[in-house]
This record gives structure tokens, C-alpha cells and sequence, in this order.
């Protein structure tokens, strides 16, 4: 990746990471330019959300809290490895699911 991308696409890219608000705003900032670097970690803050989402309000009214929070915990530490990655300034892929995310998302960006 150019060096300029990843300049240009960095800011967007941490704020993507900032909650599901942050990776809206980020989506929207990203819109105009079409950033590869920033629309990768949109990509891949979109799947962590979801999955949280799913964690929330599916998971949690099958499962007890013990798997629910292992869930968040883990979720956790895949949203600290992708803001790592923004940060600096890597497209590094969230570990088993984020070439799904990418593939999922491929409209995204």
C-alpha cells in the first residue's frame, strides 16, 4: 500500500474504531475519497459491530452471562488488534473472521 493511502486514510480509519457511531462517522468521511486503507478498517470495525450487536441481543438470551461476557472479552481483543493495525497504519486483518469481513463488506469502500 502507498504511503500517501495510508496517510490520507489514517485519521478515518482510527475513528472507525471509536463505537458504531465513530465507524459511521468514518464511512461518511470516507465516501468523498474512497480511501483503500480507511475503507479496510471500516470494513472490518463494520464486522466487530455486528458481531457485538449479535453478542448482545442474540447470544445473550441463549447463553448465560459466562459465554456472553467470554464473547465481549474476546470481541474485545479483536477490536484492540484492528485499532492497533489503524493506528500503525497497517491492514492488518482481524484474526479467523477478517477476510470474511472483507469479503462480506466489499461494497464498502
Amino acid at each position: 500500500m502507498e504511503n500517501t493511502t495510508v496517510t490520507e486514510g489514517k485519521t478515518t480509519a482510527i475513528i472507525s474504531y471509536i463505537t458504531w457511531i465513530g465507524t459511521l462517522i468514518a464511512f461518511i468521511m470516507n465516501n468523498d475519497k474512497k480511501n483503500s486503507f480507511a475503507s479496510f478498517h471500516i470494513r472490518q470495525m463494520i464486522g466487530l459491530s455486528i458481531l457485538s450487536i449479535i453478542n448482545s441481543f442474540v447470544i445473550s438470551r441463549f447463553a448465560g452471562n459466562y459465554v456472553t461476557g467470554a464473547i465481549a472479552i474476546i470481541l474485545f481483543v479483536l477490536w484492540i488488534i484492528g485499532f492497533i493495525g489503524a493506528v500503525q497504519g497497517e491492514e492488518k486483518k482481524i484474526p479467523v473472521l477478517g477476510d470474511m469481513f472483507q469479503d462480506w463488506f466489499k461494497s464498502i469502500g
